[in-house]
């Protein structure tokens, strides 16, 4: 399961070349280990390809230090069993919201050897965001006692469309300060690492099925709910991303057509009625200090009854808009993302209601919807498997 925006360090390679074709095969053999220990001859079955590729990239693994093989008995005959070396290569995820900046660092065995997160002000530029990033994985890599040496990229989230023809945060981003930036280029050169670079609802739908329960998932979309409204789609087992990479902006769904303006300049979108910042200036009428959304979630859970009403309202809105989206592209399962996961049947059963409304039957009554398990990890997750998906990881060292 392989995206397209790749670190500009690996821009030249042409998609049909040997190299391509190399790394391909070599993710595949480290995607079965990640799953156990296995024998040559099992990750030939499990891969799909030959006995002798098999023996000559695990060769070049080993060299790499990213496998270790240890004699073994299969079957009552002599084999080759091989192990990820898990802490040889790590892969760091960054993922920047309107408010916030999260780190992680994690190694191919996906265990988190080192996370932070810190707040970032409202309206923050770029340029600032970048800073925080760099002092916070400098932090966690000392503290961690992580070599920079083993980083194999960074992997970057941010809350708004990324054209994937360019690295560029295309119009309508949530952090408006960013727009026509070119996080790819800045970030590399700050950092001096390869980096890969998309949207964050994106790497909700890349996390879901690598670090989350829905591996064997070959169709499904990861929404996130926040300030914006986004959405992430795998598709016959691959990330969707359309012409330039500007897909799943279901937050601009016409939900009211004679609603508010959106930002986008339309009227009644999504987001103007089921966005964390609409329920937060609902709920934060007649009150001194404007609540967030942490006090959305405890408020619900209190069972404040005007609390409770909005997100209702808010949840039969997204249902409406997936049962449009489900009835073009039939996921196997939905999944909600974002800073109200906590919320679980509180969102998720209005989010049903709406759904099996607006979908055709079969497919209201055969779409899984539920909460992301990683919570408000999600994003920067898929970052970290962006990275080890691309990653030329038997040349690291």
């Amino acid at each position: 399961m392989v995206s397209t925006l790749r670190s500009t360090a690996s821009a030249s390679d042409n998609p049909g070349s040997q190299s391509a074709l190399r790394r391909l095969n070599e993710q595949r053999i480290v995607e079965a280990l990640m799953a156990g220990p296995a024998t040559q001859a099992e990750l030939s079955r499990a891969t799909g390809l030959s006995t002798a590729t098999v023996s000559n990239i695990v060769k070049v693994l080993q060299e790499a230090s990213i496998v270790a093989t240890e004699p073994t008995t299969s079957s009552g005959r002599r084999a080759l069993s091989v192990r990820l070396n898990s802490n040889s290569a790590v892969a760091v995820g960054i993922d920047f919201g309107r408010r916030h900046l999260r780190v992680v660092v994690a190694n191919l065995g996906y265990d988190i050897l080192a996370e932070e997160t810190v707040s970032l002000p409202l309206g923050h530029r770029a340029d600032v965001g970048i800073a925080a990033a760099v002092d916070v994985l400098d932090s966690l890599l000392d503290d961690a006692g992580i070599d920079r040496r083993d980083i194999l990229g960074v992997g970057t989230g941010i809350p708004g469309p990324i054209d994937h023809r360019t690295g560029s945060v295309a119009q309508g981003a949530i952090l408006p300060e960013w727009v026509g930036f070119n996080l790819l280029s800045h970030l590399e050169e700050t950092l001096g690492l390869p980096v890969f670079v998309d949207n964050d609802a994106n790497l909700g739908a890349l996390s879901e099925v690598t670090w989350g329960p829905h591996s064997s998932v070959a169709n499904l979309m990861f929404v996130k709910i926040g300030s914006g409204i986004g959405a992430g789609l795998i598709l016959n087992g691959e990330p969707f991303y359309g012409h330039v990479g500007v897909t799943g902006e279901i937050g601009h769904a016409t939900i009211a057509e004679h609603g508010l303006v959106c930002r986008c300049g339309n009227r009644g979108c999504l987001e103007t009625v089921a966005s964390t910042t609409t329920m937060v200036e609902l709920l934060s009428r007649g009150r001194k200090e404007p609540i967030t959304p942490d006090d959305i979630v405890s408020q619900a859970l209190a069972h404040d009854p005007a609390t409770l009403r909005v997100i209702d309202d808010a949840g039969l809105a997204v249902g409406r808009a997936l049962g449009n989206v489900a009835n073009l592209i039939n996921p196997e399962v939905i999944v909600l993302g974002g800073p109200l996961a906590e919320l679980g049947d509180l969102l998720l059963d209005p989010v049903r209601r709406g759904l099996r409304r607006h979908a055709v039957p079969v497919i209201g009554q055969t779409t899984t919807v539920a909460m992301s398990s990683l919570g408000t990890r999600a994003e920067v997750l898929g970052a970290v498997a962006l990275v080890f998906q691309h990653a030329d990881i038997s040349h690291h060292a």
